[in-house]
């Protein structure tokens, strides 16, 4: 297993009329955790892209607990249970200031080659530095 954890603040423009932040903006939450993740590795979204290699998003399910409020620094727990390959599973956890878990979410992403618009393994330098999380 593999998990990350960063920290993101809930901005103004992300709210709605009572505070709360809007259910849609709980897509780019989950993103800037994979990225962090992804970071904490030595690897990019970036780099990967530049390898031929584009992740998007086949399914996404949302729980919805208690509500992200303006102003609150959001903890971002990033959760993978199993080993890649061709597809990708991330779990998160979203804590509030009170450490109290106000969200669960689940993706699913695909590895596609870029040229082929085909699903794919992930690189060989992706595969090796996730070996070790999942003996």
């Amino acid at each position: 297993m593999f998990e990350h954890t960063t920290k993101v603040r809930v901005r103004y423009g992300e709210t709605d009329q009572m505070g709360y932040m809007y259910y849609g903006n709980y897509a780019e939450f989950f993103e800037v955790g994979r990225v962090e993740m992804l970071r904490s590795l030595g690897m990019t979204y970036s780099s990967m892209e530049a390898s031929g290699i584009m992740m998007p998003v086949l399914e996404m399910k949302c729980k919805y607990i208690k509500p992200a409020r303006y102003d609150e620094e959001i903890r971002i727990r990033v959760i993978m249970d199993k080993m890649p390959g061709v597809k990708i599973h991330f779990r998160y956890e979203l804590f509030n200031e009170n450490d109290e878990l106000i969200h669960q979410a689940e993706t699913l992403l695909a590895f596609i080659n870029m040229k082929t618009n085909r699903p794919c393994l992930p690189s060989q330098e992706f595969l090796d530095k996730m070996k070790s999380f999942f003996k």
